[in-house]
């Protein structure tokens, strides 16, 4: 009976460990990622797409799920992912546009519920306020951001606030550019991106004001000139911001404490003796905080890596070639274990591997072609 009882319990084991072997990779097989990409446009079938990937299963497809809409280049959408918003990066009497979608997680669909003026031509960039009641819009070309107040997806305008400023570089900053608008951590400010300006401008956020959104006490912060802030990126902890510099191609790191800010170390994105067209685009921190990621464009067409230290100050690690032309925008994974990458200039967008420890990308064989794709927001 002995005997008969040891071997029962040794194939329970052997039945038990074999099922935990199989569990991992059946899942691991399983995991998929989504996004939706923003692109510029030339036909009217082209419009937001849905890009997904499996790397286990080496696949990667890409499916327009809202045609008709101009130059989506920036999108977002609520933590629940019942609504998307979109610009058209469009010009016109009243500005671009922007529109606001019903979405179905469920079938991937978009239905358009509103679409109104943004009051500056060209619309570039959108967030939404920590309790996804607000929706602020940066102008690129109106130097400007308008503010809409949200309702079941429906947008209603509340306030358009216009900047004014230049700086040294002739027919890149004769006048003002909005090219950010990034809510602080706290939910209290927004730091806002002048490319023509050469500020960072800081707004308080009251959003039981009529005008919810008015100057700090100290309403801006100034970069080198020349240096053209573009994108910009929030630690976590809420101390120090990630600027792309487009037109020096750099990388600013700056201490925010209480509202002030101040310049803590400027990164170059080039390489020693590099000679060439440059534009940064994209910055992005990691899902674990620990690293920094930087695209430039022009000759370049690369990211560069940077680990960030306990003071927020960053070290280079790598520069990667992103495998085509014009990276204006990439992204990483929630997982932190692939970053996309995303070429206006070869249409394709191609996938990397991330090692979590160093930081650094390997280029894998996943690669898929879209017109002109230039942002993605990450899917649930």
């Amino acid at each position: 009976m002995k005997k008969i009882k040891l071997s029962l319990m040794l194939l329970a084991a052997i039945i038990m460990t074999n099922s935990c072997d199989e569990t991992p990779q059946e899942q691991k097989a399983d995991i998929k990622y989504e996004f939706l990409v923003g692109s510029y446009t030339d036909s009217d079938e082209e419009g937001i797409a849905l890009l997904t990937f499996n790397p286990e299963e080496n696949l990667i497809s890409m499916e327009v799920i809202a045609a008709g809409v101009k130059n989506p280049s920036f999108l977002v959408s609520n933590r629940a992912q019942t609504y998307v918003y979109a610009v058209e990066e469009t010009g016109g009497e009243n500005g671009g546009k922007v529109k606001s979608f019903k979405f179905d997680r469920e079938n991937n669909t978009l239905e358009l519920l509103d679409t109104k003026d943004t009051f500056g031509n060209h619309p570039c960039y959108l967030t939404l306020d920590p309790n996804e009641e607000f929706l602020a819009v940066g102008n690129y070309s109106g130097g400007n951001f308008a503010v809409y107040k949200l309702n079941n997806g429906m947008l209603e305008h509340v306030q358009t606030q216009q900047h004014e400023g230049q700086s040294v570089v002739s027919g890149r900053q004769d006048k003002s550019h909005v090219h950010s608008v990034v809510f602080h951590p706290n939910g209290e400010q927004m730091l806002v991106g002048d490319l023509g300006a050469d500020k960072i401008f800081i707004y308080d956020f009251n959003p039981t004001y009529a005008v919810p959104f008015n100057p700090a006490p100290e309403p801006y912060l100034e970069v080198s000139p020349g240096a053209g802030p573009r994108h910009l990126a929030i630690h976590p902890d809420g101390k120090t911001v990630y600027m792309i510099h487009e037109m020096s191609a750099e990388l600013g790191v700056y201490s925010y404490d209480d509202g002030q800010m101040a310049k803590k170390q400027i990164a170059p994105l080039t390489g020693e003796g590099f000679t060439g067209n440059v534009g940064a685009a994209e910055v992005r921190i990691s899902p674990d905080a620990k690293f920094v990621y930087a695209s430039n464009r022009g000759d370049a067409n690369d990211i560069s890596v940077f680990s960030i230290g306990r003071d927020g100050n960053v070290t280079f690690v790598e520069r990667v070639d992103t495998g085509g032309e014009t990276p204006r925008n990439f992204a990483i994974t929630k997982d932190g274990e692939y970053l996309i990458a995303a070429n206006q200039g070869s249409n394709n967008i191609i996938v990397f591997e991330r090692d979590q420890k160093t930081g650094k990308l390997i280029k894998t064989e996943l690669t898929v072609s879209i017109n002109k794709p230039v942002y993605f927001f990450g899917l649930d």
